[in-house]
């Protein structure tokens, strides 16, 4: 692995919101209603796990996202300047309170409801903001939970200067032909391959789009084709104590990876490290490692 004295930097465009997460004995079925032994509030939204993930592991990151104008958005602000964020493009809107999002967790499974509230007012305005930003950076990073006309007109803004464009296909929803094809890596789940490519074909997508889609499964592993093989990676920890942020983990140490020109092999092994790491830690954010954890 190479990672050079030099601080890469990031625009990360997506969702901030705080994950109210209930600790209980099963999930609960249809109709049924079960006690919860606690609740536990953490930091979470894609984007910002992203954008708190990108910098303990050495980046200069910007975050373009929205909050409403609640308390709860003020707490998400102050917690991402003090992980070394910019929120100078972090907008406040009136329409819907700040996201949440609502976990029932039961020995490891989890069952997770999104309320995008003030995610779903991102604007291409606000994007449109930060253009110098953007223009300036190394990479971008994007993920699902913002409107999908903001997705594609981040990529067509990064893409037209230049930049690398990396996007975390989660949640599964469609993406366009043109998203695919100008993204420079793209991370999706197993379960939902058809939903975002319109079909489930493992190796047939993966050879389709070698060295670009990197599939994922709830075991920390990662399998793509380089074009000439099956890749195939695992790092699952037994003391994972919390699966949520995984794939925001991997994003981020996969991008900062790629940023210090690392090779694909590499990107991905180091995207397991860091995905295995966060496991450890109760919160999508508290257990994101630092790249002294890697390299003291």
């Amino acid at each position: 692995m190479n990672f050079t004295s030099t601080q890469p930097k990031i625009v990360v465009v997506g969702s901030c919101s705080l994950d109210l997460v209930l600790y209980t004995e099963k999930i609960p079925s249809s109709n049924e209603t079960v006690m919860a032994s606690h609740c536990d509030n953490y930091f979470g939204g894609k984007g910002a796990n992203q954008a708190v993930g990108t910098a303990r592991l050495g980046a200069n990151v910007y975050f373009i996202g929205c909050v409403g104008v609640d308390p709860l958005g003020q707490q998400i602000m102050r917690n991402l300047v003090s992980e070394n964020v910019n929120v100078g493009f972090v907008t406040e809107t009136d329409q819907d309170s700040t996201g949440t999002a609502y976990v029932t967790s039961s020995e490891g499974d989890a069952a997770i409801v999104v309320v995008p509230a003030a995610n779903k007012y991102l604007t291409t305005e606000n994007v449109e903001e930060a253009d110098r930003y953007i223009h300036s950076s190394d990479m971008i990073l994007l993920q699902l939970e913002i409107p999908m006309n903001v997705v594609e007109y981040t990529v067509r803004k990064a893409k037209s200067y230049g930049k690398m464009v990396g996007i975390y296909a989660s949640p599964g929803l469609p993406l366009s032909s043109e998203v695919i094809e100008s993204a420079d890596f793209i991370i999706a789940k197993s379960s939902e391959l058809e939903i975002i490519f319109g079909e489930d074909q493992k190796e047939k997508i993966l050879k389709k789009y070698f060295n670009k889609v990197f599939i994922r499964d709830e075991t920390n592993s990662t399998i793509y084709f380089d074009g000439t093989e099956m890749k195939y990676f695992r790092n699952e920890n037994e003391s994972m104590v919390y699966k949520m942020g995984m794939g925001d983990a991997f994003t981020s140490g996969f991008a900062m990876a790629l940023c210090h020109q690392n090779s694909i092999e590499d990107c991905v092994k180091f995207g397991n490290e860091v995905s295995s790491k966060v496991s450890l830690g109760k919160g999508a954010q508290t257990a994101l490692p630092k790249l002294s954890d890697f390299f003291p």
